[in-house]
Formats: C-alpha cells, structure tokens, sequence
C-alpha cells in the first residue's frame, strides 16, 4: 500500500474532495457504504423506469391514436340512440375524450 493519498476522479467536485480529506477514516468507511448503497438504488430505479416505459410501449394497443395516453381505456357513448366508442383517459383533474368510432351494431 503507498503512502500517497489516492488521486480522486476527474469528475468530482473540488468541495467534495476536500470534504473527504479532511474526514476520519471512519466517516469515509459510512461514505463508502452509503455511496454503494445509493448507487445501486439508483441503478435500480433507472432500470424499473426504463422497463416501465418499455412496458407502456409494448401494451400500446395498435388503433390507439398518437396523442392518446397507453393508458386511457375504450368507453361507449351513447348519442342520439347511436353507441359510440371513445377512448377516455385522466387528464390531473379532468376526464378526457376521444372519438374512435361506432359501434357495431352485432355488439
């Protein structure tokens, strides 16, 4: 083992480095386990996203229009004694609406 302090990466910050040099070893072993733990939640957490966002794009029904949500669900409408279907999704706090197209009239 030298005797020399290791060279820090290039990419952190100068007071974080400083910070660190002036900790007791002890600290730096908390550091160390904290910054594992931390990265490996993270990690984690990007995979989960990007899985999830995969999963929205898998589960896009193929007639679903390009400006409605994966989510939004098929409703019937019925208009004038004619039946409808729209898809209809959660906007914050409104119900939104979109044509899609009769329906038929076996259904």
């Amino acid at each position: 083992m030298s005797y020399e302090p290791p060279t820090p990466p290039a990419g952190l910050p100068t007071e974080l480095v400083e910070t660190l040099n002036e900790s007791p070893p002890e600290q730096l072993q908390e550091v160390a386990r904290y910054a594992e733990e931390l990265a490996e939640h993270i990690e984690r957490k990007t995979r989960l996203e990007e899985e999830s966002d995969k999963d929205d794009v898998d589960d896009r029904p193929e007639d679903l229009p390009d400006d409605v949500p994966a989510k939004a669900t098929i409703t019937i409408k019925e208009i004038n004694d004619n039946r409808y279907y729209y898809w209809q999704w959660r906007d914050g706090e409104k119900i939104r609406s979109q044509y899609k197209g009769p329906v038929s009239p076996d259904e």
